[in-house]
């Protein structure tokens, strides 16, 4: 067997005892059961879990992710005292976890959505969607949370900063942006908004939501802008096109640190 599937297979393993990615799971089955069982209509339900996913899933993924990194330290070094190529473990660990994380965020939507039989109704495209999103956060935040924690040998600094990038993007970068409108409000601003937008990963997953959804005045100002110059399969494409960027490049760069890395 590959030494990547070797250690994927031994990671997920490990991850799926863990009573933390049980309890993830559980999160969301129980938040999906109580938001259709009172929630009202299915739109209501998944506009109301997508304002949940685009907060809770960055912020666990790159916790958990830099906390799990940091305590593997020591397996990781096992491993390359083993003749296994560097790469190969880095993905190996990667894999192991962000895969299962992606799992019980869609495990724990998809069963109760599909008890409702969200699946033949018209929101079954908008479910759909917001499962996309919600795995290509974990896989980008997870990816984050890599290079953070294998740049900087002090766990106390690596998980500040992880906390901190997640609450740059999540909370303050939707005020930067605001403030910019307000100081330049006098200026065309349109097209440079749709370039902003892009440098936010959540920004980018609420405006792949917001297209299915065609609900942009509820989504901020940049998601209003990118809804209006790229409506329909555009501006899906250019959206999936970026977030697929930022998953591939902390994570390369993260890999690259990784085999320079003096263990």
């Amino acid at each position: 067997m590959d030494g990547t599937a070797k250690i994927l297979k031994f990671e997920l393993q490990d991850v799926l005892r863990s009573k933390w990615m049980i309890l993830y799971a559980l999160f969301f089955l129980l938040l999906t059961e109580g938001l259709f069982r009172f929630g009202g209509n299915q739109s209501k339900v998944i506009l109301s879990l997508m304002n949940i996913v685009l907060i809770i899933i960055p912020l666990v993924s790159i916790v958990f992710g830099t906390m799990y990194l940091y305590h593997s330290r020591e397996f990781i070094e096992l491993l390359l005292s083993q003749p296994i190529e560097r790469k190969k473990i880095f993905w190996g660990v990667y894999s192991g976890l962000a895969i299962p994380l992606s799992a019980g965020f869609v495990l724990g939507v998809s069963i109760p959505s599909l008890m409702y039989g969200i699946h033949t109704s018209q929101e079954a495209g908008m479910m759909g969607m917001l499962i996309v999103a919600g795995v290509f956060l974990t896989f980008i935040f997870v990816a984050l949370s890599f290079s953070i924690s294998i740049r900087y040998e002090d766990r106390l600094k690596g998980l500040g900063l992880s906390i901190l990038l997640w609450f740059f993007f999540a909370i303050m970068y939707d005020g930067i942006v605001l403030i910019l409108i307000y100081t330049f409000g006098d200026y065309p601003l349109e097209k440079a908004m749709i370039g902003v937008s892009l440098l936010n990963p959540i920004d980018i997953a609420r405006t792949l939501l917001l297209l299915q959804f065609d609900i942009s005045a509820l989504m901020g100002y940049t998601g209003a802008v990118f809804h209006k110059f790229f409506a329909g399969w555009t501006g899906m494409i250019i959206s999936v096109v970026f977030l697929m960027l930022w998953v591939g490049i902390p994570l390369f760069s993260g890999q690259r640190i990784f085999n320079r890395k003096d263990f």
